[in-house]
């Protein structure tokens, strides 16, 4: 009897394995497959497929402008416009783009005074501002950047971006004249109204930052004892 018992044991052991054994052989071809559909996919169809399809990312938390991650990342007009000619319209859908952004320019009420360039200066250099997930941005404890030196190189002391032209000596070479304020301020509120589906951010135009903060950088970019005109 003992000795059936332990054959019958054995015998569910083994049955035991072979159920593992076929669920991870069959583990194993479900990560294959996923594998080899992952590898068929464009880079950018991979990470909507991430985001989007297998929940990979919260998107349904909070952001600092009081909507969710799922709202932000939802295209505007503009957005799909640009995406549907990969940032090259043709002329009409350009000279359209221009239009819309031009009449979407809001100016300050004080007019387009220069702030504090120091202050400007710290502003061009910080990212910080919309982050979410582990490491939220607090507005509360720190204002938010324009990160232009991320695309963009401004002064001698400090590295910058290639993506975006050079902005060293920018006030220097150009002066200062209200022409010139109006073109750096407009450039940073909507810059489609001069470059349509352009890369860079419409930081006044949504909201990113303050008039305040432009005024800052702008004096940053043109007032001669910047480190921009230096």
């Amino acid at each position: 009897m003992f000795g059936k018992k332990k054959i019958l044991a054995g015998g569910l052991v083994a049955l035991a394995s072979a159920a593992v054994i076929l669920a991870g052989c069959a583990s194993q071809e479900k990560e294959d497959y996923a594998l080899a559909y992952y590898t068929q996919m464009s880079a950018a169809e991979l990470a909507e497929h991430l985001i989007f399809e297998k929940g990979g990312f919260n998107l349904d938390q909070p952001t600092q402008e009081g909507t969710t991650v799922r709202e932000r990342q939802t295209q505007d007009d503009l957005n799909m416009v640009c995406s549907e000619y990969r940032n090259r319209p043709p002329a009409d859908v350009a000279g359209q783009i221009v239009t819309e952004a031009r009449a979407s320019m809001k100016y300050p009420e004080y007019g387009l005074e220069l702030g504090d360039w120091r202050r400007g200066a710290e502003l061009a250099w910080s990212g910080f501002g919309f982050r979410v997930g582990h490491n939220v941005d607090n507005h509360e404890r720190r204002e938010v950047g324009g990160n232009c030196y991320n695309c963009h190189s401004m002064s001698e002391g400090r590295t910058g971006g290639s993506l975006g032209p050079s902005l060293v000596g920018y006030g220097k070479t150009r002066g200062d004249s209200l022409e010139v304020r109006r073109f750096v301020y407009e450039m940073m509120y909507n810059p489609h109204a001069y470059f349509p589906c352009t890369e860079m951010p419409r930081m006044g135009h949504n909201g990113l930052l303050s008039a305040e903060a432009m005024a800052d950088i702008m004096a940053y970019l043109l007032h001669p004892e910047s480190p921009v005109n230096r």
